[in-house]
């Protein structure tokens, strides 16, 4: 008998991990002074993310995620999956990323490493993450 977790009990549980990070973070944006519609953007924002993880193999908890992930998803993913793409939805999403992974590192859920690699390619491939959707 295999005992194995499907796919669906995979997804559930990462999903059901995800959640106390989302509503975390969303206190802390909350704590931080954030206006309730951007606090709703950036959340909604990471929680698309969080699903956007679960459609590759290894599936990702979102503090699993690494740089080449978020650039996977602003420089390919997003742009041809979402309808709503655009350089105002790349931008809210960049300071979304920012922001999320500046609280994970300031909680200790992932290593300083992470966020620097994280915050520096953000950075370093702005350009090429708007140009992805202006094309």
């Amino acid at each position: 008998m295999n005992d194995a977790p499907t796919y669906d009990q995979e997804v559930q549980a990462i999903r059901a991990y995800n959640q106390p990070l989302l509503d975390s973070f969303q206190d802390w944006l909350v704590h931080s002074g954030v206006g309730t519609k951007t606090i709703q953007s950036h959340v909604a924002n990471i929680a698309f993310f969080a699903t956007y993880l679960l459609y590759y193999d290894p599936l990702q908890r979102l503090d699993e995620a690494t740089s080449g992930d978020v650039w996977m998803f602003l420089a390919d993913w997003f742009p041809r999956k979402a309808l709503w793409a655009s350089t105002t939805s790349v931008r809210a999403y960049l300071t979304a990323f920012r922001k999320f992974f500046i609280w994970l590192g300031a909680t200790s859920r992932v290593p300083s490493e992470t966020v620097t690699e994280v915050l520096t390619m953000l950075k370093d491939e702005r350009g090429a993450f708007l140009n992805a959707v202006a094309a």
